[in-house]
């Protein structure tokens, strides 16, 4: 691990993809919506070509290192969080990324199933995140290799609530095929009209000795 300092392994035994090296706000305001612990990983976009290596697919619920969603579009609609909806769908709105499972995990306490919350970290801080999509979601280069994540690179929710860093080299004239919201771009695909939700910035990016994602959060 080529970060500063020492570790006993723990983080890197750790069922948690998020590690927090600093943190901001540890939120565990709202209940979780019926799909929170229901959903499939990933959620919306599952073509077989283009999972993620980085998430467990025998897993469901929303899941530690996910994007944690204000869910306005459930009955009610009041304090509900979860994991992302279909694209377009309204009063939904990016709120931080999950600390927990919201299932738990094997051997352990299920405090989320008990308690119907699921924390997810909020209001800054830096952290190393192992679930990050590697592919191209839809569109014409869907289940390429995104570009390699770099250090400074804007980092965004995914359709399937997954960091992304959406370079637009990667799609079809906009971004909207990779993030959640919408970025589209003109038809050089060099101007951003509408910005997606910007969750954090690229400290250190994957790589063969480290498989943290680590970033400073910016939501």
């Amino acid at each position: 691990m080529p970060l500063l300092g020492q570790a006993s392994g723990g983080w890197t035994e750790s069922s948690s993809a998020l590690r927090i090296l600093n943190l901001g706000c540890a939120n565990s305001v709202g209940v979780l919506t019926d799909d929170a612990f229901t959903q499939t990983n990933p959620p919306i976009v599952t073509g077989a070509t283009t999972i993620t290596a980085q998430v467990d697919q025998t897993l469901t619920g929303v899941l530690s290192g996910s994007v944690a969603f204000a869910r306005g579009d459930v009955g009610g609609g009041s304090n509900f969080i979860g994991g992302p909806a279909a694209v377009g769908t309204g009063d939904v709105r990016i709120l931080g990324v999950f600390i927990n499972n919201a299932n738990g995990n094997a051997f352990e306490n299920t405090p989320g199933v008990a308690s119907g919350k699921c924390p997810y970290v909020s209001g800054m801080g830096t952290f190393g995140n192992t679930l990050f999509e590697d592919k191209v979601l839809t569109a014409a280069n869907a289940g390429n290799a995104l570009t390699a994540y770099t250090t400074g690179q804007a980092l965004y929710a995914s359709r399937n609530g997954y960091l992304t860093n959406a370079i637009a080299a990667d799609f079809t004239n906009n971004t909207t095929d990779q993030t959640w919201e919408q970025g589209d771009l003109d038809s050089a695909a060099t101007t951003p009209r509408a910005m997606p939700t910007l969750l954090g910035v690229v400290k250190m990016p994957p790589d063969a000795v480290q498989g943290d994602l680590v970033y400073d959060q910016r939501i």
